[in-house]
């Protein structure tokens, strides 16, 4: 909602402009996009790199950080413990002295990534509180396994009304196993546990790229984490950590988002800046599709095939395809041959924006956590909300492809995940517009 979110937001040059819940996205369709496109940092990664600065005494130099509404939330969220923290362009500076153990509950509440704070204050200062995050709403997000595993090493906690306190006097190892590779989870054991007393398994640990960039850097801060990008980590605590300059891993769900968008507008698009092995499994479905695809050491080029053809997929946890490329997908299948099928096994209201895509014409089927893709369908222009950060993408990426004029409102869920996207997607060819909803 619009008082949950930062007043600002960025373009590509890292430039911040006024942000309002009443913009609109007007898509005109028909454009093949082509060009070459840098992709940003990962939101998933620099908000909790930014988190865990509340470890170490020292001046961080955080790099690579995308441009994204996300970003002055937490550096709020910081500031409210005591840090000195600046953004300027895709650079983050962060001073962190002694920090305080209550978080600033009017920034906290704005985004779901502020709980990753959690494990880090508690180890720093033996107690932390916190409310409940906010953020997109596409699932029951619980934290529960966050607390087992803390108080499996130590921790009590109680919670009054949306807040949490968590306290430990002695910290210690512990042996984790979690029901779920849970990324929210594994990043707030690991943050407690680097300081911790002894040695801390974590079993079934997440093993996204950008929780192995979390414990890379906290590793290059004097951590001791081995079996990192595994299922099994295994923290030794260490009396304390430094602070560090950092480079941001490359966001992969921005990068499948513009391949998508390459291939449903017959395009050709070039990406930068990227790994490739990151979007193993978003890129195979691609090519089973009949995208064409081609890899380079750090680029991925993105051509449109002979036609789509249906296919299934199933999302799970990395190195599986990632719920937030769902929605995209579903977009491009709209344009495949036959039936595909999709299964969500991650968020259980992941397909609550189906109902809005029905409106560009689509064909889908829910049927519990599965939907039925069938294809191919001409999509027309409509207007509709962006869900949240995925939903609201897609919805634009159907917009392109869609005969006459889409409007996407709620654009600032959009906002908190991709930097200036309008701006990148008219560096592509595309005809797109930022405009206010009493100008729209």
């Amino acid at each position: 909602m619009a008082e949950h979110l930062s007043p600002e937001h960025a373009d590509p040059r890292g430039e911040r402009h006024e942000l309002s819940s009443d913009d609109v996205f007007v898509v005109r369709g028909g454009n093949a996009l082509r060009g070459e496109l840098r992709v940003n940092g990962a939101k998933n990664s620099a908000l909790k790199l930014m988190a865990a600065t509340v470890l170490a005494e020292g001046t961080f130099e955080l790099t690579n950080v995308p441009a994204i509404a996300d970003v002055p939330v937490m550096a709020d969220i910081l500031r409210g413990v005591g840090a000195e923290v600046a953004v300027e362009g895709n650079g983050v500076t962060v001073v962190m002295g002694e920090p305080h153990w209550n978080t600033p509950r009017e920034h906290v509440t704005k985004i779901r990534a502020s709980i990753s704070i959690l494990g880090a204050l508690l180890a720093r200062c033996g107690r932390a509180r916190i409310a409940l995050p906010g953020g997109d709403r596409i699932g029951a997000r619980s934290i529960d396994m966050h607390l087992a595993g803390l108080e499996a090493m130590g921790a009590s906690w109680q919670q009054e009304g949306d807040e949490v306190e968590v306290r430990a006097a002695d910290l210690h190892g512990a042996d984790i196993a979690l029901d779920f590779p849970s990324v929210g989870a594994t990043e707030n054991i690991v943050g407690a546990a680097v300081l911790a007393r002894g040695t801390t398994t974590v079993e079934n640990a997440a093993r996204e790229p950008e929780v192995q960039d979390l414990c890379n850097m906290l590793n290059a801060m004097g951590a001791d984490i081995e079996g990192i990008g595994s299922p099994s980590l295994v923290i030794n605590g260490v009396d304390r950590l430094h602070a560090c300059a950092w480079e941001t891993v490359p966001d992969r769900i921005e990068a499948g988002t513009w391949a998508v968008a390459a291939a449903i507008t017959g395009g050709d698009v070039t990406l930068t800046h990227v790994r490739p092995g990151d979007l193993r499994m978003p890129l195979d479905k691609m090519r089973a599709a009949g995208v064409h695809v081609e890899e380079g050491p750090s680029t991925i080029r993105v051509k449109a095939g002979g036609g789509l053809r249906a296919v299934n997929f199933v999302t799970l946890p990395y190195p599986g395809l990632p719920t937030d490329m769902q929605p995209q997908m579903m977009v491009l299948l709209s344009q495949a041959e036959g039936t595909s099928r999709c299964t969500e096994n991650v968020f259980e209201s992941r397909f609550t924006f189906v109902e809005q895509f029905a409106k560009f014409g689509a064909d889908i089927e829910i049927d519990g956590h599965h939907a039925l893709i069938r294809g191919p369908r001409p999509l027309r222009g409509a207007e509709v909300p962006g869900l949240d950060v995925r939903a609201g993408a897609a919805a634009v990426l159907a917009g392109l492809i869609a005969d006459g004029e889409t409007r996407v409102h709620d654009v600032h869920h959009i906002d908190r995940g991709y930097a200036g996207f309008i701006e990148r997607l008219t560096s592509l060819g595309a005809d797109v517009e930022r405009v206010t909803r009493r100008d729209a």
